[in-house]
């Protein structure tokens, strides 16, 4: 996606944010048309309520547009983010500060976001002159790495395999200089990735294993897992249709791990990042995974599968038992895991779990200065014995239905471990209905808040 900002000096249309509390005031202000112009076309400032107003050789004189007053028991920071598709082609600045003027400027840039691979979808032409202060290379990378998920997600999974996810990662590694490498089809088995490989297996899309590092070896070690299952079929645990239907969102962890090692990699952290996606199609076929088939996993434990549309955390099980190997100071995994997350809190707003409590408060800090929601949910003790199976070390979908996400999170933990720290994160890669900044489809969810905070440990 091309950049929206236009640094160079020419005339920009202001846009004045106004509330309902300080609107009085900005009406004073205006010239006497442009107040009978606002009053004939019943503008109050509501949130979202948008005004161009005329001058009087034709053009735009300026824009008006309404954001929650400071009582608001609910703002939305991203609100300015509806602005590029509510103005008509041009160069736009911001004349007074929104509620927040960093995170008013990314929600424009997020806004004009467009999916235009298969159909020709015309830019809004809509540019923004960045505010003083803000810093418009950070908004920029963060808005490039969003458009990269999306992208990612919004492919359809014709186009979107396992072999086309790993292009897309090695292209990135290429372009920052990364080391790229993937494990592909039979040759899983020989190195020891069973369950990524009995997931796959039944595609003729070959399953495969991406792995690529990027930085100074000598620099702390964040390595990133990334669910990168590119079409989700249930298996022999067959979805409905309705459940199947936007599973070409099922890689969505593994899209905004790229998104987030992009940004990563961009800013030069001073991190040894290491990126690892397993990428497989969960198909049905007379060679597919069956329910009560058991694995013997890369970390040695034995899984019994009680589901085998709980294939995610499979995948993910021989990746983080890879990662572990190199003992990771911080281990990050991310995926689109559980419908119980959905039912619990859903679809803004993933859950993570750590048992690093300053971690904890970490993530939950900027994932509020980022606008870019999760909520921490507990690996309940108490629950991991739900895991036990009859027959082998843990079952991958305890019966009952309770907690689906907590026994997600209990059973990767149970191959996580010689990681300092650990991150996991139950993400859900989708906007159902658009929002400001968020139109409908793919979203890069948890990243930004993520690569915030490795800023701050490893600038």
């Amino acid at each position: 996606m091309p950049s929206v900002f236009e640094t160079a000096p020419a005339p920009a249309i202001p846009i004045t944010f106004a509330t309902k509390a300080t609107w009085d005031a900005i009406r004073a202000g205006l010239p006497a048309e442009n107040r009978q112009f606002a009053l004939a076309n019943g503008f109050a400032a509501k949130p979202g309520a948008c005004l161009t107003l005329p001058s009087a050789d034709g053009n735009i004189a300026q824009v008006l547009f309404g954001l929650e007053d400071e009582t608001s028991k609910f703002r939305d920071l991203f609100r300015p983010g509806a602005l590029p598709g509510l103005l008509p082609p041009g160069l736009y600045r911001f004349a007074n500060a929104p509620h927040d003027i960093r995170l008013a400027t990314l929600a424009f840039a997020l806004g004009s976001y467009r999916f235009s691979r298969y159909r020709k979808n015309d830019a809004p032409g809509v540019r923004l002159v960045p505010p003083e202060g803000v810093d418009v290379a950070d908004i920029a990378r963060m808005a490039e790495a969003a458009t990269l998920a999306r992208d990612l997600i919004n492919t359809p999974s014709n186009d979107m395999g396992p072999e086309e996810l790993a292009l897309a990662a090695a292209e990135l590694a290429k372009r920052f200089g990364a080391s790229f490498s993937a494990i592909v089809g039979d040759d899983l088995t020989r190195q020891n990735f069973p369950l990524i490989h009995a997931v796959g297996m039944a595609s003729p899309r070959a399953p495969r294993l991406i792995d690529f590092s990027w930085g100074d070896p000598g620099h702390p070690r964040v390595t990133l897992v990334g669910k990168g299952v590119c079409f989700d079929t249930g298996g022999l645990d067959l979805k409905p249709s309705s459940g199947m239907l936007i599973m070409k969102k099922d890689m969505g962890g593994a899209a905004n791990v790229l998104a987030l090692a992009h940004m990563v990699m961009d800013a030069r952290l001073k991190v040894r990042l290491r990126v690892l996606i397993p990428a497989v199609e969960n198909a049905v076929a007379g060679n597919a995974f069956r329910p009560l088939d058991i694995f013997t996993s890369r970390k040695g434990l034995t899984v019994e599968i009680g589901n085998t549309d709980a294939e995610g955390r499979l995948v993910l099980a021989d990746a983080l038992a890879l990662a572990c190997e190199e003992k990771p100071d911080l281990l990050i995994d991310m995926g689109t895991l559980t419908g119980a997350a959905r039912v619990a809190l859903g679809p803004d707003l993933p859950p993570f779990y750590t048992n690093d409590e300053t971690l904890a408060l970490d993530v939950a800090a900027h994932a509020k200065a980022e606008n870019d929601p999760m909520w921490r949910l507990p690996l309940w003790p108490a629950y991991d014995s739900w895991l036990d199976s009859k027959v082998a070390n843990l079952n991958n979908a305890p019966s009952g239905g309770f907690a689906g996400s907590i026994t997600c999170a209990l059973f990767l933990q149970r191959f996580v471990e010689h990681a300092t720290r650990w991150l996991h994160v139950d993400i859900y890669g989708w906007t159902p209905s658009a929002k400001p900044a968020r139109p409908e489809g793919g979203e890069c969810q948890a990243a930004r808040a993520i690569y915030k905070l490795l800023g701050e440990r490893y600038a």
